[in-house]
């Protein structure tokens, strides 16, 4: 027997600003946040545009105690911090964070009821601090020389450096600042990471070992580095080239012509918490957590040979058997859609092997033309869209959507009957992950369901 899980705490931080509140805005509005970059000069790279969050600093995310720690914080873990801080307020909870330091007030939940797992990419480090100890490895001749570079450069990088690009920090630093010591993890798997954390976190609450998990993801590629490993492998398209400003203008999910993808930072942390726990404190339930699947792929999606994604697929179909559901009963997708084609056909292909005729008229969500793709912290950012689908009983509006193969996507939002929506995404490593998020439901919530342990 399993416990109900479900949703009562969102956490955003995103190119539309920090909080659900200003995601779920800029959503509803059909606004793009995709815009010429601006944290370096990427006048060199072919792409030129990128989701970048407005005015955030970690140290508004932190107790006045823990304010030093920001500087061993890479970009991605203070996106993981804030948005931890904005769920744990959206969820009304007490944490060791929320407290004063010598505060003896009784948190929420005891330490050892709460879990925490939360996906990570591979953090991209920051280029002043390498340069700066390059430069201390410089050969007579000019160059950077490797012999030098290990016996005496890598001593000139700052103090704790190794500590602010460890995938697993992002998950160390909110459990540190909010207390949680129940099963902690990090996931490290692109795109689907956030949801594989979801599903992870479900299934601790669900078999009793935890009351409450932080759960989500979060990563920048907005740097030089990052821009570097992504942009050079082709993985994101040419966006930018041409004379777009905006990725309204040129980010196409599911369009076969589309070729433009844009990087991003972001990330969110949704609270999942026992149903009938949340239901003893009386907090709104944004949804529940119906079922989840994983599956992998055999070949990677940027590969682009126009075959549908089998992982996908799987993903897809263990997530609708866990929930006990149907594809016929969704009334909604949540899907990835990067606007590059070779990826997007590959996903197109999975809903319509799952979702056959309804493939043509179910709605769909994508993010790619609003904030672009945030890599590690995609899949959250996914799933904290569907929750705010279920809760509002709406679909925002659709950017830029051209000629997609998948005719939800060209929808133009508003309100809507929401029972069951199924996020889903692929991932550029052949992750895939699927959820479905179901409206809240008085007669089950809190109560026990079969299922996996």
């Amino acid at each position: 027997m399993a416990r109900s899980v479900v949703i009562t705490g969102l956490g955003v931080v995103s190119p539309f600003g920090t909080g659900a509140g200003a995601f779920w805005q800029g959503l509803v509005e059909g606004r793009s946040a995709v815009q010429p970059i601006t944290r370096f000069d990427a006048s060199g790279f072919r792409c030129r545009l990128g989701g970048e969050v407005p005015g955030f600093s970690a140290k508004d995310s932190v107790p006045k105690h823990y304010r030093k720690a920001v500087k061993v914080m890479a970009r991605d873990i203070e996106l993981a911090v804030g948005a931890a801080k904005e769920a744990c307020e959206d969820a009304k909870l007490v944490t060791r964070g929320t407290l004063p330091e010598d505060s003896t007030d009784p948190t929420t939940y005891p330490g050892a009821r709460m879990g925490c797992h939360i996906g990570a990419g591979l953090i991209s480090a920051e280029s002043d601090e390498l340069t700066a100890a390059f430069a201390t490895a410089r050969g007579a001749d000019g160059p950077v020389d490797l012999e030098a570079w290990g016996s005496r450069g890598m001593d000139n990088l700052t103090p704790l450096w190794m500590l602010k690009y460890l995938p697993n920090m992002l998950a160390c630093h909110v459990t540190i600042i909010h207390g949680c010591e129940g099963p902690s993890n990090t996931i490290t798997c692109a795109e689907a990471s956030g949801l594989l954390s979801v599903a992870e976190s479900a299934r601790v609450i669900e078999r009793g070992a935890a009351d409450l998990c932080f759960s989500g993801s979060a990563e920048n590629k907005l740097s030089l580095m990052g821009m570097v490993r992504t942009q050079y492998a082709g993985r994101l398209g040419a966006l930018g080239t041409g004379e777009a400003t905006s990725g309204a203008q040129c980010v196409k999910p599911f369009d076969p012509a589309g070729d433009c993808g844009a990087p991003a930072e972001g990330g969110a942390i949704l609270i999942l918490e026992d149903a009938a726990s949340a239901a003893r404190r009386g907090v709104p339930v944004y949804a529940r957590i119906s079922g989840t699947g994983a599956g992998h792929s055999a070949r990677r999606p940027y590969e682009g040979d126009g075959r549908p994604d089998l992982g996908l697929q799987a993903a897809m179909e263990n997530a609708l058997d866990d929930a006990g559901l149907n594809a016929a009963d969704m009334d909604a997708l949540v899907l990835m859609g990067t606007g590059v084609a070779g990826i997007d056909l590959a996903e197109a292909g999975a809903v319509q092997a799952v979702f056959t005729e309804a493939a043509e008229t179910i709605p769909v969500v994508t993010l790619g033309s609003a904030i672009g793709n945030t890599m590690a912290g995609n899949a959250s950012l996914l799933a904290a869209a569907g929750a705010l689908c279920v809760k509002h009983q709406r679909l925002p509006a659709r950017i830029n959507a051209g000629r997609p193969v998948l005719r939800g996507a060209a929808g133009t939002g508003g309100a809507a009957t929401l029972r069951h929506v199924l996020v889903a995404t692929s991932s550029l490593g052949g992750q895939n992950a699927a959820a479905v998020l179901s409206a809240p439901d008085e007669r089950v919530t809190g109560q026990v369901r079969t299922g996996d342990q």
